[in-house]
């Protein structure tokens, strides 16, 4: 892509840049259920699992990003168009405003959105809520600002940076972020655009119930000194949740687990009720701390082994049983799909997109191997939230017990910002799926009730169970399978058949997925549905 600024995010950066944003975003909460999940499978099992599933997911993500470029291609082609049926130049800029608003509002095509479709179908919502899953302020609204004619074979105007392609060969750059909620709406009809908001909402659910018992969680742990005189484990994963949580007081380790709970909701919740975003700075704290406490993890791992190397360990090859929270897991853990148009955008040059991606997935998948394998045999029992098997001991000098205190509330601290921020993107996807554009609403339906409905039933599914295996196995297998395959593969399907009609079979576009059969998309479709068959199959056999 040529020089210049993007309009939606106002700058650009290096692919190496690009790659280091996503493999932060995919490496996140879900490695920490990693290891539990990979000893419960078996190492062996386990290991072609991650392997397989990290192929599926580079795949859609490919999906993604063709179905990116021909989404821009549709946007440049009618903005061209609209720009050739003009008498004249326009003179002001209110006229070009006027005129490219207008083009963006007609491009979905009839065969796939249907007739007699409203405006206020075509129109995406005030907030795009899939483009505040990192925390990234929607700008569908502002209006898209024509630019003059250039040398590279671009238009801009004085007034904007957005480029237009007039070359045909370059209608499938991507200039424009075009977020999954955005393709939805220029591809699927009014009923495939509420199945994927509807998807979006429950993934997005299952990640606040993750969220909000993986914090109380680790203060739980933390906070509760009682052992039975039965348990020798210097970590809490096999006391029972009954079980008081000090010599003390009466209140069960379940009962604080709760109290914690309440206690967050209500303190970091009510952050939902405004509009907040993560900060630039926020952002680099958090992502240092992530990286910090993965390092110490895996370096604690490895000293434990090197100690106990006479006496370490020996995890199951294989266990059946353990495959449906793993398939969940590594869903989880491999999710990025929702968040790829606003950091695959702004890169630079985008001619090798694919290997530097393909590559990007390889380190991923070897850090997990690295942290799954070292935590496997580094410990005898693993905690379903890896972080707590770092948990303060008496025995620990000042400054193990520094390591421990921030291993073990690591959570705490960078899922807390990350919480009301998921949770205002489902408030939005909420408001996008049951209010109608245009019609007035009252304050209290507008700034308490989709807030309300963001908040409560996590923290009801929570309050009843706080196994972070079990909820994101769950999340992973069904939300989480539709997000990373079943959406990509529709989303990639349809915009082929927009593109060819629109633009014919003459432009290419070159960022067509290496997997560009339509025998790869029924291939995705049919994985996605026999792995949520045999999870669910699973689930009611045990």
């Amino acid at each position: 892509m040529a020089g210049g600024q993007l309009q939606e995010q106002g700058f650009q950066y290096s692919p190496l840049t690009g790659l280091i944003y996503i493999f932060n975003l995919i490496v996140g909460t879900g490695a920490l259920t990693l290891p539990a999940a990979f000893h419960d499978a078996g190492w062996l099992l386990s290991t072609v699992i991650i392997i397989l599933l990290a192929f599926m997911s580079f795949l859609t993500a490919t999906f993604v990003i063709e179905s990116m470029a021909a989404a821009n291609a549709l946007l440049h082609w009618k903005r061209s168009k609209t720009l050739k049926r003009t008498d004249r130049r326009p003179s002001t800029a209110s006229r070009e405003v006027q005129i490219l608003t207008a083009a963006s509002r007609d491009i979905s095509s009839p065969m796939h959105r249907g007739a007699n479709k409203s405006e206020e179908d075509v129109n995406t919502t005030t907030a795009d809520p899939v483009n505040n899953i990192d925390g990234d302020e929607d700008e569908l609204e502002q209006p898209l600002i024509p630019v003059r004619t250039s040398s590279s074979g671009y238009s801009d105007t004085e007034e904007s940076s957005e480029r237009i392609p007039l070359n045909p060969v370059s209608y499938y750059e991507i200039t424009d972020v075009t977020e999954m909620g955005r393709m939805a709406t220029l591809f699927f009809n009014k009923i495939g655009k509420n199945l994927f908001y509807i998807c979006i909402a429950i993934y997005l659910y299952g990640d606040l119930a993750i969220y909000g018992a993986a914090v109380s969680k680790s203060v739980r742990d933390v906070a509760c000194t009682y052992r039975p005189p039965s348990n020798s484990s210097t970590t809490a994963s096999n006391i029972s949740e009954t079980e008081k949580c000090w010599d003390w007081a009466s209140q069960s380790r379940m009962d604080v687990y709760r109290i914690v709970l309440a206690i967050f909701v209500c303190t970091i919740g009510q952050f939902v009720f405004c509009n907040v975003t993560k900060t630039k700075y926020l952002q680099i704290i958090t992502t240092i701390m992530r990286w910090l406490a993965f390092i110490i993890m895996v370096v604690l791992a490895c000293n434990n082994i090197i100690k106990n190397k006479t006496d370490l360990p020996t995890p199951p090859t294989a266990n059946i049983d353990g495959l449906p929270n793993l398939f969940g897991v590594c869903v989880y853990s491999f999710m990025c799909h929702h968040s790829l148009p606003s950091l695959i955008t702004p890169i630079s040059q985008k001619k090798r997109l694919y290997p530097l991606i393909l590559g990007d997935y390889v380190i991923i998948m070897s850090f997990y191997f690295l942290l799954a394998f070292t935590g496997i045999f580094a410990f005898r029992e693993l905690n379903d939230l890896y972080t707590l098997n770092f948990q303060p001991s008496k025995s620990d000098n000042w400054f193990e017990s520094i390591i421990h205190y921030f291993l073990s509330l690591f959570p705490v601290f960078t899922l807390s910002t990350n919480f009301p921020i998921i949770a205002i993107t489902l408030s939005n996807n909420l408001r996008s799926l049951f209010l109608t554009e245009g019609r007035i609403y009252s304050y209290w339906t507008r700034t308490v009730l989709f807030p309300l409905l963001a908040l409560i039933p996590p923290t009801a599914v929570a309050m009843v169970t706080n196994s972070l295996e079990f909820l994101v196995g769950i999340t992973g297998s069904y939300a989480g399978a539709g997000i990373q395959y079943v959406v990509p593969a529709a989303l990639v399907y349809y915009a082929r058949q927009e593109a060819k009609e629109a633009l014919g079979v003459g432009v290419k576009n070159h960022h067509k997925s290496p997997f560009s059969s339509v025998l790869w998309v029924l291939f995705v479709l049919v994985w996605a549905a026999t792995c949520v068959i045999f999870v669910t199959w699973n689930h009611f056999q045990n």
